[in-house]
């Protein structure tokens, strides 16, 4: 079975590898995060996805457009609104890459962090797979919260301090709550 996984960053990633890849799934990764502000920010995502492929030996699929601006055009005046349309933005992308694969199905990182809404990331990716005619891969990866913490740890990989939007990155400063 191939499995597109859409990934967020690199340490949010370890634990839902393990388990797809264990599960007998053929996992390719996607970096699609146009959300991500700074640019410096998300260069070093990106860097430590890719770190973390090379570990791994994942093949790695890097859609490397910064589009913060057309982000930003779609939450604003809609700011707390802004994590749906997030999430939707981003499992909509990596569905219709993995249907024009030919995978046989798509999840996303973003169901390993207990600080997302899982139950809205995993109703949209059924619905997106309903949409785009490929199945969305649920699993609750946050057992694996911790251990995927520590491995990171190990490997060295950057670890942010923030979700990755400028609204995330305002509340971690100022501890400003928009929504």
């Amino acid at each position: 079975m191939k499995v597109l996984l859409h990934m967020c960053c690199a340490p949010c990633s370890i634990y839902p590898l393990e388990i797809l890849q264990g599960e007998g799934a053929r996992v390719f990764g996607l970096f699609y995060n146009p959300n991500i502000h700074p640019y410096q920010e998300f260069l070093r995502r990106r860097q430590a996805v890719e770190q973390l492929a090379e570990i791994l030996g994942l093949e790695m699929i890097y859609r490397d457009e910064y589009d913060v601006v057309s982000f930003l055009r779609q939450v604003a005046f809609r700011e707390s609104q802004r994590c749906p349309i997030c999430y939707d933005l981003r499992l909509d992308a990596a569905a219709q890459l993995a249907k024009k694969s030919r995978m046989n199905g798509f999840s996303s990182t973003l169901l390993y962090s207990k600080k997302q809404d899982h139950e809205l990331i995993s109703q949209l990716g059924e619905e997106i797979g309903r949409r785009r005619g490929i199945p969305f891969i649920y699993r609750d990866f946050r057992q694996g919260w911790k251990e995927g913490i520590e491995k990171s740890k190990e490997m060295k990989l950057y670890r942010q301090e923030y979700c990755g939007c400028i609204y995330s990155e305002e509340e971690r400063y100022l501890g400003v709550r928009r929504h």
